[in-house]
């Protein structure tokens, strides 16, 4: 079964946003952001604590220490200081699931880190050593593609396991990556023509690059924005196109 995984807690201070007490029911992952993008000490324990209300698998969400770009400007950095950020917000996050009795279960990078770990070996590898001298039962998602081979052969050296994510309202280029959000067609608004791709997704295990080629993509959980106008009723729809 294909689950849905939504990025959450991403208020911090008197900012807010997101719809994460409406959304939560209706996913089975939670990729909470650790404060180098956004969130703040009040907000993970908040988000921990709603997580496990409703039985939410709870996935780390780190980024570049990057909070006025919300995380979405790569950055220059050693690869030891990849590691290090991305040990510093798992233990972050990790402290208030102790708190509340569970566990992270998954990281998935935020933004300009998550692209880079899909371009750079280096800092895909990088993350991969920091989950794996933190806890090798931890997994890492990463974007779907095409060929995945390198990406599992390279998380198997660090003992890792990789969760497979597939974007519903992202348009992809011919190669598997995902089109810059630079450009205008980037996301997809229209609800109905991102329902149409998750079901062709669901029952033949292809998606349609924006050039109209097939994309055949192993998927085990599939990114959903809940910060939108019509969040809530576009999840709710996708979560019974899932079931």
């Amino acid at each position: 079964m294909i689950k849905l995984n939504c990025d959450m807690g991403e208020s911090f201070g008197i900012w807010k946003m997101g719809k994460d007490e409406e959304v939560m029911p209706y996913i089975s992952l939670a990729n909470l952001a650790c404060g180098f993008h956004a969130s703040d000490a009040i907000t993970m324990n908040r988000s921990v604590e709603l997580a496990k209300k409703y039985n939410v698998t709870i996935g780390a969400h780190p980024s570049y220490q990057d909070l006025v770009g919300f995380g979405r400007r790569s950055m220059s950095c050693s690869l030891e200081e990849i590691k290090s950020i991305i040990l510093y917000q798992i233990g972050a996050l990790s402290a208030f699931c102790k708190a509340h009795g569970v566990a992270i279960s998954y990281v998935k990078p935020h933004g300009a880190l998550y692209n880079d770990m899909m371009k750079d070996e280096n800092i895909f590898k990088a993350i991969l050593s920091a989950l794996s001298s933190y806890d090798k039962n931890i997994k890492l998602m990463v974007l779907s593609k095409p060929d995945n081979e390198a990406y599992e052969h390279t998380a198997k050296k660090y003992n890792i396991n990789l969760l497979y994510e597939v974007f519903a309202d992202r348009n992809y280029n011919d190669d598997g990556s995902l089109l810059s959000r630079m450009l205008p067609d980037a996301v997809i608004n229209d609800e109905l023509e991102v329902m149409q791709r998750i079901e062709i997704l669901k029952n033949n295990g292809f998606l349609e690059s924006i050039k109209g080629k097939k994309l055949f993509l192993k998927a085990d959980t599939i990114c959903v924005h809940g910060d939108g106008g019509n969040a809530l009723s576009f999840i709710k729809a996708l979560n019974k196109v899932l079931i």
